[in-house]
């Protein structure tokens, strides 16, 4: 897996974390956050590599799912890009465009 891939989901992982199991929770963040190996969760918790790597994988795919049909992080980012484009002669416009995605 990518360094930029690895990064967003732990940004997907921040928006959505709460809609995680606690061993959802507890897996990810051993695994993307102090950069664990399957094996040695899976050693310090009693449970199969494979039960490791399956939760991983599901958690993934579940930060996947939640942000196609939330758009959280989408929006977010849409929203950074207006703020970078933000003077004086096309607040208007960007207001505008901030309304519609409140919207959304």
């Amino acid at each position: 897996m990518t360094l930029e891939k690895k990064e967003i989901y732990n940004v997907l992982f921040s928006y959505y974390e709460n809609l995680l199991t606690t061993k959802q929770i507890e897996y990810f963040k051993l695994y993307f956050f102090l950069d664990y190996s399957f094996k040695e969760i899976s050693e310090n918790k009693n449970v199969s590599r494979n039960a490791i790597f399956l939760s991983v994988k599901e958690t993934v795919s579940l930060l996947e799912e939640y942000e196609s049909k939330l758009h959280l992080l989408e929006i977010h980012n849409l929203r950074i890009d207006l703020i970078s484009k933000l003077n004086y002669e096309n607040i208007s416009i960007i207001k505008e465009q901030l309304l519609l995605l409140e919207e959304k």
